[in-house]
């Protein structure tokens, strides 16, 4: 895929200037800038802490670059891409990876294996089916769904990560890496910046984010939590310093079944076990060091029952959870990972509809 000319990326990028600097003699303060363009089905964000934003300029270009770069190999919207070229071939022959994709696929096999399948890139068919992935959105009938889920499972996948080689043991599996390319892209940007020596920056890829350093006059990076109901702007936030986050929720993305006597929301993240979209959880957001692991595991952790991922967030020490259950009878219950206790705080005026219980 061709990349983006210089010129059509700061075309579509915004610079915003958060503090204003008064023309004075005295050196300019740092101050926030945000670099952004469309790239990945949403908007790509760079915002890096400095005096002079021209200095920055080829950076946050290559930052932005870079971001188009992972989508050239892994999306699923194009038959150029490197992971069409594994769909269309892998389940004829071994193909040999691109090694960055290689690394992907690797993480995602370890996620996948840990979270019992909970998480799993051969989804592709039954994202396909739903009209998540090209088409129009629509809810499938069981008998379609049960074809689909055929070639579905980690098992029908004969990965070699030392070798990086790949091929499908059955002809129709198709891998879909939505659950983990934007998290992927996140921690290439991050590389690059701190390659170049930077220390105060925050990247975001639609809710995949890595916060490096401080931002201006604070401690860290102050990062609001989503509100699944959309009732609210956000339900709390948490302050990041040099760590990934990312968050999942099934509505994000949903298709309803008007009409019917059970009229309803489906959401766009699939259970690979029953081919339904997961409905324990209305959202997932997990801190961990890399943006890849925790765009994984938030999918994950919103397939999961609430029990079991509670317990499963418990056994693993990298991971820091914080998962939202829906609203039963007027109240929220927002359940906090202990390890979380003093980065997050609850919106101020919603301890009468939301309850926060660690955990």
């Amino acid at each position: 895929m061709r990349q983006p000319t210089r010129h059509t990326l700061f075309m579509m990028a915004v610079l915003l200037l958060v503090v204003g600097v008064a023309r004075t003699e005295e050196v300019p303060a740092p101050r926030p800038v945000l670099f952004q363009t469309r790239t990945m089905g949403t908007v790509g964000s760079v915002t890096l802490v400095t005096a002079d934003s021209a200095a920055v300029a080829d950076l946050a270009y290559a930052a932005l670059v870079s971001f188009h770069h992972t989508d050239s190999l892994m999306t699923n919207w194009t038959d150029i891409s490197e992971t069409a070229r594994i769909n269309r071939l892998a389940g004829i022959r071994t193909v040999t990876l691109e090694p960055e994709v290689n690394r992907v696929l690797t993480l995602a096999g370890q996620v996948g294996a840990l979270s019992g399948g909970a998480f799993d890139l051969t989804v592709e068919p039954l994202v396909r089916l739903w009209g998540f992935l090209e088409g129009q959105p629509q809810v499938p009938t069981q008998a379609e769904i049960t074809a689909a889920l055929a070639p579905v499972g980690w098992d029908q996948v004969e990965h070699d990560g030392k070798a990086g080689t790949l091929r499908f043991r059955h002809p129709d599996t198709r891998i879909d890496l939505g659950g983990i390319a934007k998290g992927h892209g996140v921690d290439q940007v991050r590389d690059i910046l701190l390659t170049a020596g930077v220390t105060n920056a925050l990247v975001d890829l639609s809710g995949n984010m890595v916060a490096l350093g401080d931002a201006t006059g604070s401690s860290g990076w102050t990062l609001g939590i989503m509100d699944p109901e959309k009732k609210h702007d956000y339900l709390g936030s948490i302050v990041l310093r040099n760590e990934a986050v990312a968050t999942s929720g099934n509505y994000m993305q949903y298709v309803m079944n008007a009409g019917t006597a059970d009229s309803r929301k489906f959401g766009h993240i699939l259970d690979p076990t029953t081919g339904w979209p997961a409905d324990g959880m209305a959202s997932a957001t997990v801190v961990a060091a890399d943006a890849a692991v925790a765009d994984a595991w938030a999918t994950a952790f919103i397939v999961l029952n609430p029990e079991r991922a509670r317990r499963l967030a418990r056994e693993h020490d990298e991971l820091q959870v914080i998962l939202i259950a829906p609203v039963v009878d007027g109240t929220q219950v927002i359940w906090v990972e202990e390890a979380l206790r003093e980065k997050f705080a609850l919106k101020e005026g919603l301890t009468e509809t939301v309850a926060v219980r660690y955990f």
